[in-house]
Formats: C-alpha cells, structure tokens, sequence
C-alpha cells in the first residue's frame, strides 16, 4: 500500500460516509474491495499475471464460500447477484487495456476481453461442477484446505517457485531461463490463505456463522488488511459489517490520526531506519561486533515501525469505513517474558496459531493411549508452533531456525515459569524488588528477541550463524 492508495481511500471513505445510504454501504465494501486487489497488486514479469493473480484470488474465496457454507445454506437472490458483481468488476478492470497506463488500475495491460471470457467462464464451470458434486460439502472442506496449503507451499518454497515461475512462463511463451521465485507475488495470498483456513476449520467444528457470499468475500479480501493483515475472525468482522455507522466525527478523527501515526511509523522512522538496519550487504561490511550489534538493534526497531505502522493505517482506514479491526501490537518490545512477547507481537497471526496449530495438537498428544509428559506436551507444541510461525513467512532454513529459537525460548520460559511460580508470588511483598526483576526481565526478553532477528533477517543459514558468533566475538 501507497500514500496514493491511502489517500484514495480516505477520500472514498468520505465519500462513503456522507453519501451513501446504508442499504449501500455492504456493497460498497464489496466492490471496492474487489477493486482494490487489482489496483494493489503489484508488477507480475510473467505476462497478464498482475491480472490472473487477483481473479485467482476470487476464485479461491468462492470455493472456500461453497466448502465452508452450512448445511443447510442454499444459494440465493444476493449470492447470485454477487457472483454476477465480481464478474462484471473483472470485466471492467479488463477493459482498462483500451485506456491509457495512467488510468489503468493493474499494474500492466490486461488480457484481451475474450480470454477474459474464457478465463472467467472457465473459473464458473469449475465451481458449478463443485458445488454439484454428490458428496456432502463437509467433505470439499479438507480438499479445499489442502489446495490453499499446496498453493502456499509453491508459493513460500524458493526452488518450487522458481519451477512455477519457469512452467507459467513457457506457458506465455515467454524465455523460462529468466525465471524467478520472487515472480510470483501474489499478493494478499499469506493473509487471506489464513482467513479461509480459519473460516473451514470453524465450519467443521461448527463455530462459523452463516455468511452470505458478499460477506464472505468482503471478509476474506477487505482492502485495508488484505496485504498485510491484521488477521481478523469472520464472527466478529461479520459483527461490524452488519452494522455499518454512517458519519461519526469522533470516529472520523480516531481513524484518522491512526493513520497519520501509521505513515509517520512506516515512512519517516522505518524508511529512515532502513538505512542502517542489518541487512546481507552491510553485515558483510561490518568490521567490528559493535557495528553489528548497531545494525541489528537498528533492524529490530526498523521492522517494529514499518509493521506496526501498517497496521495502524490499515486499522484507521477500517475504522473510517466502521470496521474495527483487531489490534496487532501493544508495545512487545517492553515485555517481561517472551510469553508476553508473543501476546503482543503480529497478535492476531498469534492468535491464529494459538488456536488451529497449538490447541489441535494439544489435544492429538493428549488423546494417545500413552499421554506426554507436560514438559514434552509443551516441549513438541511450542516448538512445532513456532516453526509453522517461521514458515508462514518463508520456507526456508534461516525461519526455521527463528521458529526453533522461538520455540525453545517459550518452552524454557514456560519451564521456569512453573517452577519460580511461589517465588514470584512472594514478591508481591516487596514491589521493589519486584520492579528491579521486572525490569531484567524486558532487557533479557528484548536482547533474546533481538539475537532471533539474526535469523529473520538475513538471506542464509550460513551467513545469520556468522553474525550470529560475530556479535560475541567469535566469527
């Protein structure tokens, strides 16, 4: 997202609010949001696919709709209609190929108005064979997961992207020798890959709420977090959405400075950080363990500002449209604990994990006839969750190395946790001490936080264990 795009939607949520009637406003969120992902994706080197990415996208936000719909929900007047929407949006978007590049909202030109139709019609007989297939739609929901998690293996795994890459590019008779993993952005993919896992796992345990497919889509794809989140839960943003406000001034200045904070964190602080911040270049550069610890507490504060910045902006442009979406930081690097850490770090991803990846393994270890022990119960869950933490980000070994140092960070925490418990509630005699404690505890979690951004940070597994041991004087 641009200070264009954020502009753009400020003023649209003006407009939004003054004008439009309340009828309006769930289809306004639902076209604009389908827009919005053509105009936010990014340049594609692989011809036409800044286009196909996004219809790709809706696409797999209707197939998730029709798995992940009660059984008792049949399609009706609305449904039809949305569908009848998004076609006509794609269409329009097409038909930017006859505009000049300045008005254009795709990056480049879009494909010609006839294999959009083919595209399109294509894409609708395959979800019509979908939704007529003789099974019982609980049993489309596991399909359908396993299809977004192989997409997103492709996606976040280098050499498989690279062979992606090369295979769409012999396909648009383009030179396969110039292939690359980082081609395929598909952007948004890692955030709404997650609502939809989300939304399928809460029909099968029966917590989903009925969503009409214009909620759905609107939820899965809703512009303000659709590149980088927060990660909302369908209840509650269907919560919101069923009460949309109209023009509130006090709603109008909270979103509003929470943007202006959000660009000054994004492209003041981060953008000015970015300069100094660890990187494979400069630590190839740095001559001495002071300069590296420099450039590494530089990167912890760099990636702190442009993340948490976007997501204020994301959460203010929300709240002027009267989403509220979910907070994702509350001050991490001034936690006690790395427990605390991750409570307050990207919480909603927390969150996430927390409850699809923690909470079902915990209950698979404990349904065995022989039942872990609690130490390796949290041993096997805390490391097993941190590596799908790291993997979200990147199929490689330099994440999950920062899962592993995660993991092992919140098992030892959890271990001395229940074995200092008394102690510590002794302390609530004596506040000093108790504050002095406190205070060693945020420098010895900021520093353990600091020393995994080693990880996350650089390109190789070989080059982050050579910071690694330079920043104590061994490289």
């Amino acid at each position: 997202m641009t200070l264009t795009h954020i502009i753009v939607f400020v003023a649209a949520a003006l407009l939004y609010m003054t004008l439009l009637p309340q009828h309006w406003r769930k289809w306004a969120l639902f076209i604009g949001s389908v827009l919005a992902i053509f105009w936010l994706q990014p340049p594609v080197r692989i011809d036409k696919f800044d286009f196909v990415f996004p219809v790709g996208t809706l696409a797999l936000v209707t197939l998730a709709w029709l798995a992940s719909r009660d059984a008792e929900q049949q399609w009706t007047r609305e449904d039809v209609v949305s569908v009848a929407v998004m076609a006509a949006c794609i269409v329009l978007v097409s038909l930017g190929r006859y505009l000049q590049e300045d008005f254009r909202i795709t990056p480049s030109r879009p494909p010609a108005l006839p294999q959009v139709a083919v595209m399109l019609i294509s894409v609708l007989i395959v979800l019509a064979l979908v939704d007529r297939l003789p099974v019982g739609r609980k049993r489309l929901l596991l399909p359908v997961a396993l299809l977004i998690l192989a997409l997103f293996v492709i996606l976040k795994t280098e050499a498989l992207a690279e062979e992606a890459s090369r295979w769409l590019r012999d396909m648009m008779g383009q030179p396969t020798h110039l292939a690359r993993a980082s081609e395929l952005q598909w952007l948004g993919f890692s955030y709404v890959a997650f609502r939809l896992i989300h939304t399928l796992r809460d029909r099968q345990t029966g917590r989903l709420p009925v969503l009409s497919l214009r909620d759905y889509v609107t939820y899965a794809i809703f512009f303000p977090a659709f590149t980088s989140g927060p990660i909302d839960r369908a209840e509650r943003f269907l919560k919101d959405l069923q009460a949309l406000p109209g023009l509130d001034p006090a709603r109008l200045t909270q979103g509003g400075m929470r943007i202006v904070i959000g660009i000054g964190k994004k492209w003041v602080i981060a953008d000015a950080l970015a300069y100094m911040a660890l990187n494979d270049v400069k630590a190839e550069q740095a001559t001495s363990t002071a300069g590296l610890w420099l450039l590494l507490y530089v990167y912890a504060f760099q990636l702190y500002f442009d993340f948490s910045g976007y997501s204020d902006i994301a959460i203010g442009i929300g709240q002027l449209f009267g989403i509220k979406l979910p907070e994702n930081f509350s001050q991490p690097y001034l936690k006690r604990n790395i427990a605390a850490f991750w409570q307050s770090w990207h919480i909603t991803l927390s969150q996430w994990v927390r409850f699809y990846v923690f909470s079902p393994l915990s209950r698979f270890l404990l349904t065995r006839k022989r039942k872990p022990s609690p130490t390796f119960l949290a041993l096997v869950c805390q490391v097993t969750t941190m590596i799908v933490i790291g993997l979200w980000h990147g199929v490689t070994w330099t994440f999950v190395a920062w899962g592993l140092w995660h993991g092992f960070g919140l098992f030892i925490h959890k271990v001395y946790s229940d074995r200092t418990r008394p102690f510590y509630i002794g302390l609530r005699a004596r506040p000093r001490l108790m504050r002095a404690i406190g205070i060693a505890g945020t420098v010895v979690t900021f520093h353990f936080v600091l020393l995994g951004w080693v990880w996350f940070a650089l390109a190789d597994i070989e080059t982050s264990w050579d910071v690694f041991l330079r920043l104590f004087g061994m490289g």
